[in-house]
């Protein structure tokens, strides 16, 4: 068996926002229909985890709480939204931000009830953002507007920020206030992947 992939990005390269593991994701997906295999949910999550640990998620197919090493996922109902993503002009290696002595490693355990509770901006933290904004001051300027403009978070482990709506207008008002120099664009939050019933 074999096929030739052809993938147009869309999304910053290395901008946290997990593109590639999306992309990946989507491949084992509709190749797993194009061949027939018929391989189910969790067989390609398991193959998912062999390529990335975000990966599984994606094959999962809807929101979730994700636990572990990516391997625990629990589905979570979320509001609708929608996001203004600001693309900073710097790349943000993941390997190193995770290696920084400065990342403690000690936040208290969240729950998910907690969490779906209380979307709040400010309410909770990625722990991984104050090391990225300290060594990369294009990160830490956008994340600075974003807070002018009611807060904002890193994705992942960065370069990319965002903020979260509750609706189209609100984020594309935020996007036309953004000061020259920035880059951005906004996205709708979705409560499944577009192939998940693959």
């Amino acid at each position: 068996l074999g096929a030739d992939i052809e993938v147009e990005k869309n999304l910053p390269l290395g901008g946290g926002v997990g593109g590639g593991s999306s992309d990946a994701a989507t491949t084992l997906l509709a190749l797993n229909r194009l061949w027939g295999t018929g391989l189910d949910r969790a067989a390609l999550q398991a193959l998912g985890a062999r390529l990335g640990a975000d990966v599984p998620f994606f094959v999962f197919g809807r929101n979730a709480w994700v636990e572990g090493v990516g391997d625990r996922l629990t589905a979570l109902d979320l509001p609708p939204a929608w996001y203004l993503v600001l693309v900073p002009p710097v790349a943000v290696p993941t390997a190193a931000v995770f290696a920084a002595p400065e990342l403690t490693r000690d936040t208290e355990p969240l729950k998910m009830e907690d969490f779906s509770a209380h979307l709040a901006p400010g309410r909770f933290r990625n722990d991984l953002e104050a090391v990225v904004a300290a060594k990369y001051p294009p990160v830490r300027e956008h994340l600075e507007w974003l807070a002018s403009q009611g807060g904002g978070r890193l994705t992942g482990s960065g370069a990319c920020v965002f903020a979260r709506f509750e609706d189209r207008a609100s984020a594309e008002g935020a996007l036309a206030r953004l000061p020259g120099g920035m880059k951005g664009f906004v996205a709708r939050g979705l409560e499944h992947h577009p192939l998940r019933d693959l």
